[in-house]
């Protein structure tokens, strides 16, 4: 990886709050998706499930489930991305893992569907960001959400359940915080 690439996807990255009134059309959002979508889950279980908020109408529907705080840069973003996780995936393991019986290793065992679909589905969105930032787009994830409000509202009557919601667009860099510290290697690492 060059250092301009680096740069891309980490080290000048930011968490934008902000954003330029600049489109994304949804075939970058597919070309991202179709990126993302090679990151390894367990047993390729990909659980993620995506909702792309773009229409005024899409967005007026997931605005009373905001917090406060992140009402405006919500509402002002090309497209917010509801990130779910989807916790009937086993039932897609005979597609997605043909050469393993590995849907009896799931069902009937909710612990272990609970843990497998939120570790994996939370990868396949760290997967979505990169991915993202790859193609030119700036990321703002957050909390600050009612998931049971959400799921009601976009997911009622599936096992999809909100996991968070990410901004995408063209960040506004004016309107960017100052970059948070983040821990050395010496003081969270450790090599055994």
């Amino acid at each position: 990886m060059d250092s301009n690439t680096l740069k891309m996807l980490f080290t000048d990255a930011r968490t934008h709050n902000g954003w330029l009134s600049k489109d994304i059309p949804d075939d970058l959002l597919q070309k991202v998706y179709d990126a993302a979508k090679f990151g390894p889950t367990s047993a390729n279980c990909s659980p993620l499930r995506i909702v792309f908020i773009k229409s005024a109408e899409a967005k007026e529907k997931l605005k009373p489930c905001l917090a406060e705080g992140n009402i405006e840069k919500t509402m002002t973003a090309p497209v917010t991305a509801i990130f779910a996780d989807d916790f009937a995936f086993y039932d897609h393991l005979p597609k997605l893992f043909p050469h393993a019986d590995a849907k009896s290793w799931f069902a009937g065992n909710q612990t272990l569907i609970d843990i497998t679909a939120f570790r994996n589905g939370t990868l396949q969105t760290a997967y979505f960001m990169l991915a993202a930032r790859g193609f030119g787009l700036d990321c703002g994830p957050m909390s600050g959400f009612d998931n049971t409000k959400v799921d009601e509202l976009f997911f009622k009557g599936t096992a999809i359940k909100s996991n968070f919601l990410c901004n995408l667009g063209y960040g506004d860099t004016s309107k960017l915080f100052p970059r948070s510290p983040r821990f050395d290697f010496n003081e969270v690492c450790t090599i055994a």
